[in-house]
């Protein structure tokens, strides 16, 4: 039994120089903007049988206009980034630069007090392996760039360190298709 899941990554919530680790701002101006520049392209996404989000405010205003009213799902949380949480990366840096590359190098690493690199991309894991595995079923979820990222480093089984070349951007979609342990990727034509 096969199940597709789409991931969408949620609208902007700020500049990209303005983001700040567990951010949970509201859409900006901009993001709504964006959410109706891509409605007309994603909304079709909406007719899965299963539409969920991160919690964050930003994944459920991005799912809640596009139309799917999502079941908010705590395991969809961005990395849990204990006390730089409200930081910006050059913050943090600024603050504390070695522990900033321990945590850029070695992904069990959580100098922050938080979640390590590692057990983040295995929570998101274990959600993505605990769906409901009907043959042809068809989930949708809107999450943080973040859970993106971790779902196809884990999906793929690449290296943890792989996590920061991949970028995500806001309201891009990626499929992954399989089940429990063997998810691949799809690519769809444009």
């Amino acid at each position: 039994m096969h199940v597709r899941v789409t991931l969408i990554a949620a609208a902007r919530s700020s500049s990209l120089l303005a983001e700040r680790f567990d951010d949970d701002r509201p859409l900006d101006q901009a993001g709504w903007h964006e959410v109706q520049l891509a409605a007309h392209a994603l909304v079709p996404l909406g007719a899965a049988e299963l539409r969920y989000c991160s919690p964050s405010a930003r994944s459920r205003a991005t799912g809640d206009a596009l139309g799917f009213a999502p079941l908010a799902q705590p395991a969809l949380r961005d990395c849990d980034m204990g006390h730089w949480r409200g930081y910006t990366l050059a913050d943090v840096t600024a603050r504390d630069p070695a522990s900033v590359d321990a945590w850029l190098s070695n992904p069990r690493s959580a100098p922050h007090g938080g979640e390590s690199l590692l057990a983040f991309i295995s929570r998101v894991g274990r959600w993505l392996d605990t769906r409901p595995m009907d043959d042809g079923s068809r989930i949708v979820a809107v999450a943080e760039p973040g859970v993106v990222r971790a779902a196809l480093v884990y999906a793929l089984k690449a290296p943890p360190a792989t996590y920061w070349n991949i970028d995500v951007r806001p309201l891009s979609t990626v499929s992954l298709t399989g089940q429990a342990g063997r998810w691949s990727l799809r690519l769809d034509a444009g």
